[in-house]
């Protein structure tokens, strides 16, 4: 398996992986929205190959963190794995390589909608334990930011999304 940043001719094989792994269209018009924005991160945007093939794609974007200051920091999504490659490490392997990658650029903190017995394994937890806000009626649970190395206590308040993020 070979993880590196996607490149332009990556684009359709990252739309049918999203496609593929969510079963919708939605996370593969995300991925579009957010690569033609300013919120993109090109650096942080990773593939993973098997064979010369992409067979998985993680996204890291910036997003607003809003209290009596406002910080731009990490949202992870999306994370998608071909259904024919799930279950393999293989997404595990794109969250590892995006987080050493986020704190060697000196990224401060991720915040994830998602699984909390996936993503605890990588450091994160409840967004409410860190003063921070969810920008969705969910379960506390399931809102997670993973601190990084530049972390700092202040960074408190509400998530705000980009546009795009409103259209799923």
């Amino acid at each position: 398996m070979n993880i590196r940043p996607e490149t332009p001719s990556d684009t359709s094989a990252i739309a049918l992986v999203n496609k593929l792994a969510f079963g919708r269209e939605e996370e593969a018009q995300l991925v579009e929205q957010i690569r033609n924005s300013q919120y993109y991160i090109s650096e942080l945007t990773l593939v993973a190959e098997i064979n010369n093939s992409v067979v998985a794609h993680i996204m890291f974007s910036y997003i607003n963190l809003v209290g009596q200051e406002t910080f731009q920091v990490l949202g992870l999504a999306p994370l998608a794995v071909h259904p024919d490659f799930q279950k393999q490490g293989i997404g595990s392997a794109l969250i590892n390589v995006g987080l050493n990658k986020a704190n060697e650029l000196g990224e401060t903190l991720i915040v994830v909608l998602g699984h909390p017995e996936f993503y605890s394994r990588f450091g994160f937890k409840a967004s409410i334990d860190f003063g921070i806000k969810s920008p969705f009626p969910v379960p506390e649970d399931v809102f997670m930011v993973k601190p990084l190395a530049n972390y700092h206590p202040r960074y408190k308040g509400s998530v705000i999304y980009p546009p795009s993020f409103h259209n799923i």
